[in-house]
C-alpha cells in the first residue's frame, strides 16, 4: 500500500504528466474539428445563398416568359378575331405546344368580367370575373400575377392576365399556370431527405405545396417577413431540427422564395469525421495516460526507494550521534562530578581533623580558610556543571527576536519529517498565513518545538497523523500553536506529572524525563504558556501560547 504522502506525489507527477500531454491534443483536435465545422457551415451557406438566387431567376424568367406570352397574343389579336368561334382554341393549343404546356386553360373575359371566349378542360364559358380579386386587379394594373385562390375550379391555382385597351373598348386575356409544373419547377432544388423549397405569398401563405407543411393556400411555417432587397441566409430551427434558410423575394410576383437545409444532414460528412476525430483522440488519451501512470509509478516507487533508504541511513546515524554524544556526556559529567566532590570529601574531612575537638593544640585558622574557600570553589563548579547540564543545547538566557511561527514550525517540520516517514505517520499543517510574527528566541523556541513534534512521534508510533496548527489565540495577543497526535492519549492519572522533572512514561534508558520540563521553563520565559489536553479517542494536543510582536 502507498503511503498518503507518495499517493500524493504519484498524484501530483501523473496529473502534471496528463495535463501537458492530453490538453494540446485535445485542444489541437477541438481547434481543427471548429475551424473544418466553421469552414464547411459556411460552404453551405454560400451554396445555399446560390441555390436562392439561380431559382428566383429561373422562377422569375418563368414567369416573365408566360407574362410576354399573353402580352404578345393580346398585342398581335384584336378583341373580334380572338372572340370569333374557333379561335381561341387554336391559339391555345398552338401557344401551348410552344410553352411547354405550362398554360393549363385561357379565356377572354370583358370588361364586365363575363367569360366571352374560352379554351380549357372547365367548364368556365359562361363564368362571371366581376367580383374576382384579380379581375379588378388586372384592370387596376394591366398586368397581374394573382396569389393562389381556388375560384371557380374548386382547387387551388394561379392566373396571369393582361388588360388590352381597344379604342373605347376594354378586354382581358387570362391563363391558368399548370400547378405541377410550377411546383415541379419549385421544389426540384430540394435536397436530401429534409430539404424544403416553396414559395409564400405577404400573408405568409403558401403558393406552392411544401414538403412538410402542407399544399397551397396552407399557413407557411414561418412568421411574417417585411419586403426585403437580396438574399438572406440564417440559421434557424425547422420542425424541431437545426436548420439553414435562405430567402429571397421575386420580381415578377408579390412571392417570397424560401429554400430551407437542414444542417445535420448537410454535415453528416463532417460528423463522420469528427468520430474518426474523437475515436483518435481517445485511443491516443487511452495510450497516454497508460504511459504517463506506469511511468509514474515506477518514478514514485523509485523515489519511495530512495526515500526509505536515506531514512534508514539518517536514523542509524541519529541514533550512533546520539549514542556517541550521550556517552561522552556522561563520561564528562562522571568526571567532572566526581573530580570536585572528591575533593570536596578530601576538604571536608581535613577540616573535620582541624576542628577535632580531641585535639589540644589550636587550629589553624588561615589554613581553615584557604579549605573553606576551596570549598566553596569546588561547590560553584559542581553547580556550573549541573547548570550546564540542564541547559544542553539551548542558550540559558534568551535573545527575543521577531520572528515568523509558520517558517519556524516549517524548519522544526524538516528535522523530523524523515522519522516520521519511516514510520508512516503523516504530519499535516494548517498554518494561518496571516498570523502575526512573534517576539521570541527562536533557537530555545525550536528545541521547544522539537520536543514536542518527537513525543508525538513516539505516542503514534506508526501509521499515524500529526496535526501542527497555528492561529492568533482566542487569548488576546498571543499566537497558538497546536502539536496534535493521533496516539492513544494520556492516562489522567499522570497527566498532571507530565511536566515534572526527570516523570517519563518511557522504558528505562529511552527517556530522561527532562524535555517537557525544560519546554515548559522555556515557553514560560518567553512570556508564554503550555498547555495539554488528551484522551484516548481524539489523541494528545500540547498548545503553546507565544507572546505576539507587536503586543510582547
Amino acid at each position: 500500500m502507498i503511503e498518503a504522502k507518495y499517493s500524493k506525489l504519484f498524484g501530483r507527477i501523473a496529473g502534471i504528466s496528463l495535463v501537458f500531454a492530453v490538453i494540446p491534443l485535445l485542444s489541437l483536435a477541438v481547434f481543427i474539428y471548429i475551424q473544418f465545422s466553421e469552414t464547411y457551415n459556411s460552404k453551405i451557406r454560400e451554396n445555399l445563398r446560390a441555390t436562392v438566387e439561380n431559382k428566383r431567376m429561373a422562377i422569375d424568367l418563368f414567369l416573365e416568359e408566360k407574362r410576354s406570352i399573353l402580352q404578345t397574343l393580346a398585342g398581335i389579336h384584336d378583341y373580334e378575331t380572338l372572340t370569333s368561334p374557333g379561335y381561341l382554341r387554336r391559339l391555345f393549343r398552338e401557344t401551348a405546344s410552344h410553352a411547354n404546356a405550362s398554360f393549363v386553360d385561357m379565356g377572354v373575359i370583358d370588361e364586365q368580367g363575363r367569360h366571352v371566349a374560352y379554351e380549357g378542360p372547365y367548364q368556365l364559358r359562361t363564368a362571371n370575373y366581376s367580383d374576382a380579386e384579380w379581375f379588378h386587379e388586372v384592370l387596376l394594373r394591366g398586368v397581374y400575377v394573382s396569389n393562389v385562390f381556388m375560384g371557380q375550379r374548386r382547387f387551388p391555382h394561379f392566373v396571369i392576365a393582361i388588360r388590352r385597351d381597344e379604342g373605347e373598348k376594354t378586354w382581358i386575356l387570362r391563363a391558368t399556370i399548370d400547378m405541377n409544373v410550377f411546383n415541379a419547377l419549385v421544389q426540384s432544388v430540394q435536397s436530401g431527405s429534409r430539404g424544403d423549397a416553396f414559395l409564400v405569398n405577404d400573408k405568409m401563405e403558401l403558393q406552392t405545396a411544401s414538403r412538410f407543411s402542407g399544399g397551397p393556400m396552407a399557413p407557411a411555417p414561418l412568421t411574417s417577413v417585411e419586403r426585403f432587397r437580396g438574399i438572406r441566409v440564417h440559421n434557424e430551427t425547422m420542425h424541431g431540427r437545426p436548420g439553414m434558410i435562405g430567402m429571397a423575394w421575386l420580381e415578377n410576383a408579390p412571392w417570397l422564395l424560401v429554400i430551407t437545409d437542414d444542417v445535420a444532414e448537410e454535415m453528416s460528412p463532417l460528423l463522420s469525421t469528427k468520430t474518426d476525430v474523437l475515436l483518435l483522440c481517445s485511443i491516443g488519451i487511452i495510450i497516454i495516460v497508460i504511459g504517463t501512470i506506469t511511468t509514474s509509478r515506477l518514478l514514485v516507487a523509485h523515489i519511495r526507494k530512495a526515500d526509505m533508504e536515506a531514512a534508514r541511513l539518517d536514523a542509524s546515524l541519529l541514533h550512533q550521534s546520539k549514542m556517541a554524544a550521550l556517552g561522552k556526556m556522561a563520561a564528562g559529567v562522571a568526571h567532572e562530578l566526581n573530580n570536585p566532590l572528591t575533593l570536596i570529601r578530601e576538604a571536608a574531612g581535613w577540616l573535620h581533623d582541624l576542628l577535632d575537638p580531641d585535639e589540644n593544640e589550636e587550629p589553624d585558622r588561615e589554613e581553615i580558610r584557604k579549605v573553606l574557600t576551596r570549598i566553596d570553589a569546588y561547590i560553584e563548579r559542581a553547580r556550573g556543571i549541573t547548570h550546564r547540564m540542564l541547559g544542553f543545547g539551548r542558550r540559558m538566557e534568551p535573545v527575543k527576536e521577531h520572528v515568523n511561527a509558520n517558517a519556524l514550525v516549517d524548519e522544526t517540520v524538516a528535522f523530523l519529517e524523515n522519522e516520521a516517514l519511516h514510520r508512516n505517520i503523516t504530519i499535516e499543517r494548517s498554518l494561518d498565513s496571516a498570523l502575526p510574527p512573534v517576539r521570541i528566541d527562536p533557537s530555545q523556541v525550536q528545541q521547544v518545538f522539537l520536543n514536542l513534534l518527537d513525543n508525538a512521534i513516539d505516542a503514534v508510533g506508526h501509521d499515524g497523523t500529526i496535526r501542527i496548527r497555528t492561529q492568533v489565540a482566542p487569548t488576546a495577543g498571543f499566537a497558538q500553536i497546536d502539536f496534535m497526535d493521533s496516539g492513544p492519549g494520556i492516562p489522567p492519572q499522570i497527566i498532571d506529572k507530565i511536566f515534572d522533572p526527570f516523570f517519563t512514561t518511557k522504558a528505562a534508558g529511552e527517556g530522561t524525563g527532562l524535555g517537557l520540563a525544560i519546554s515548559y521553563g522555556i515557553v514560560e520565559k518567553m512570556g508564554g504558556n503550555i498547555r495539554v489536553e488528551s484522551s484516548p479517542e481524539t489523541g494528545t494536543t500540547f498548545s503553546v501560547l507565544l507572546p505576539l510582536a507587536e503586543t510582547a
